[in-house]
């Protein structure tokens, strides 16, 4: 096995243990009502408030992978995030993360942006979201700008 098929393979793994730890987050800051959920939503905030957006997660899968418009939206939040230094990650099931984050009474239909946003009151704190921003750092410094992440099947 060649370093960068080890590297791949390595990334691989931290992708899947890592979405452990986003699912974990995502459920977490849901409890504390401190989700944002869907692109215009998103903007919404991120335009008003950005400091207040912790970490920025975007969701795809094939159906929506010709989107062209969802992909100009994508690219927008990924620079904003950029300028921002908003931690940003992608998933590639929608459905699974908008099962995670949405309410069982009602279906998701854009959970293609999720932001976790601090609390008004500054008291929600999750030490796996310092584990996500490592792991986006970490991914940074390995040019994956971008770092695709796993979550776990239900």
């Amino acid at each position: 096995m060649t370093l960068e098929e080890v590297l791949i393979q390595d990334n691989m793994e931290r992708a899947q243990c890592t979405g452990k730890t986003l699912e974990k987050v995502l459920l977490s800051a849901k409890s504390n009502e401190c989700l944002t959920i869907g692109v215009y939503e998103s903007a919404k905030v991120m335009n008003i408030d950005p400091d207040n957006v912790a970490f920025c997660v975007l969701a795809t899968d094939e159906e929506f992978e010709c989107d062209i418009a969802l992909q100009i939206h994508f690219t927008l939040i990924q620079a904003f995030c950029f300028d921002n230094d908003i931690s940003i990650v992608r998933v590639n099931d929608m459905q699974r993360l908008a099962h995670i984050v949405g309410d069982k009474s009602v279906e998701l239909e854009d959970a293609h942006c999720v932001l976790i946003t601090n609390s008004p009151e500054g008291s929600w704190e999750d030490p796996a979201l310092e584990k996500l921003h490592l792991f986006c750092e970490e991914s940074r410094s390995l040019n994956e700008w971008v770092p695709e992440i796993t979550l776990p099947e239900r």
